[in-house]
């Protein structure tokens, strides 16, 4: 089983026995409640992402991706070596950092506003970067109505019953009615969650591994 914007949309319809006007016109909004609710609790690979790039001498500042929420890790790339930087809050940068004119490899980053990072200490040199984390996926709302996501393919009974949930809530079904699609939903959402964390396991394994720590 999948879905597709369209026939997810129809399944919803069928399940709640609702195509009264203004809930049809909701179905994106309950769409994307749904998958809201999905991924505060579970962490899906479409969220998982790698991107490299550069940061130039004398810049201390590397801008994240347009879908950034949160890091994994970010690591100087030399002649196929990684040297991984210790993710730090940014008080610690401004107190490393307390002669701007000192230069170096980069050991430490931090969040420095939602579109980049801050880096110490500022590079002496351009570095090429790469960095691991975590995106916001795509919703499947946001694209036609034959359309697909990882949930809609690979998880589709978390996604119909976080929909069902929130269409029955938004209906304002009987309590038992909406009691039995949270239980079904919780369920489904722990196996997803029980395949994620297994997943996640094995990535680190491989990350441990392969890590270098900058010195």
């Amino acid at each position: 089983m999948s879905f597709t914007l369209s026939t997810l949309k129809t399944t919803i319809q069928d399940y709640l026995e609702s195509d009264e006007t203004t809930f049809v016109n909701n179905l994106n909004t309950i769409i994307l409640q749904a998958e809201e609710r999905i991924l505060k609790s579970v962490q899906i690979p479409d969220q998982r992402k790698n991107v490299q790039g550069n940061v130039s001498q004398d810049n201390r500042f590397l801008n994240t991706p347009s879908d950034f929420l949160a890091p994994f890790s970010l690591a100087v790339i030399s002649s196929n070596n990684y040297d991984y930087l210790d993710f730090k809050h940014n008080s610690f940068i401004k107190e490393f950092v307390t002669d701007t004119t000192t230069r170096g490899k980069p050991r430490y980053y931090a969040i420095f506003d939602q579109g980049s990072f801050e880096i110490a200490p500022v590079p002496d040199t351009n570095y090429s970067m790469e960095l691991h984390y975590l995106a916001q996926p795509t919703s499947l709302t946001a694209g036609g109505d034959s359309g697909t996501t990882y949930l809609s393919t690979d998880a589709p009974d978390t996604l119909l019953y976080g929909c069902l949930l929130e269409g029955a809530v938004f209906l304002k079904l009987d309590p038992n009615d909406i009691g039995l699609y949270e239980a079904r939903f919780k369920e489904s959402l722990l196996r997803l969650k029980n395949l994620g964390e297994g997943r996640d396991t094995r990535d680190e394994m491989r990350y441990d591994s392969l890590r270098t720590n900058v010195t």
